[in-house]
């Protein structure tokens, strides 16, 4: 398998990559490439952690499982590339953007252009069999990203941590308040978009509490 991770990444996660759980789930993991569609490609597997480097996280936006249908999982959470039609829950994330900033939605829905800002778009689950959520769940993948959030809440400070759906708000429970800034509100899926996604204004806040630390603003664009 032909997988990238930033260096920065292996040097704080490599604790977790000398796990038993780890070795486990690369078994898991490459037998399932190797037998089964599963999504996304494999050398996007870690596509978050490869474009936004653990130094230059400044945001991280949690999301649950890649998508499952053919074209759409590229390794970003709520992202699809260009020229495949945008998801629901990420053209209620284009609207919130529009009603917060003023800022007309994309056309398309890769947010490479996020990551490459600092913002990390993290799955809980990194990969999945082709049409069937969830079907990487429990095999280690969540004990993983797990470690990520809390290496992350440990050794940086001043980062956005936007915790959409009571899946994410457990995830990350284990977040210091007291030096990172958490917000919370229903997923954006509409199923619960209207139960107070909408008007959350979460983007203005993670940039004004970005400039307040003396960081750059995110262009959401």
């Amino acid at each position: 398998m032909d997988v990238r991770i930033d260096a920065s990444w292996k040097q704080h996660l490599q604790p977790e990559f000398d796990k038993a759980y780890f070795a486990n789930l690369v078994t898991f993991v490459k037998n399932a490439y190797a037998t089964q569609t599963v999504y996304p490609p494999a050398k996007y597997i870690f596509n978050a952690f490869d474009l936004c480097p653990f130094d230059q996280v400044k945001v991280v936006i949690l999301g649950q499982d890649p998508y499952h249908e053919p074209g759409q999982a590229h390794g970003l959470s709520f992202s699809v590339p260009e020229g495949i039609a945008l998801p629901p829950s990420l053209q209620n994330i284009f609207k919130e953007i529009e009603n917060d900033l003023g800022y007309a939605p994309m056309r398309h829905g890769n947010l490479e252009r996020w990551a490459k800002q600092g913002v990390l778009l993290l799955n809980a689950t990194l990969s999945v069999q082709a049409h069937q959520a969830g079907s990487h769940q429990n095999k280690g993948w969540e004990q993983f990203t797990d470690a990520v959030i809390a290496a992350l809440s440990k050794e940086r400070e001043h980062l956005v941590f936007l915790l959409w759906g009571s899946y994410a708000q457990r995830k990350g429970a284990v977040i210091d308040a007291s030096k990172h800034l958490v917000l919370k509100s229903v997923h954006p899926s509409p199923l619960s978009a209207y139960r107070g996604f909408f008007g959350n204004h979460q983007f203005s806040q993670a940039n004004q509490y970005l400039v307040q630390h003396g960081l750059s603003a995110i262009d959401w664009k």
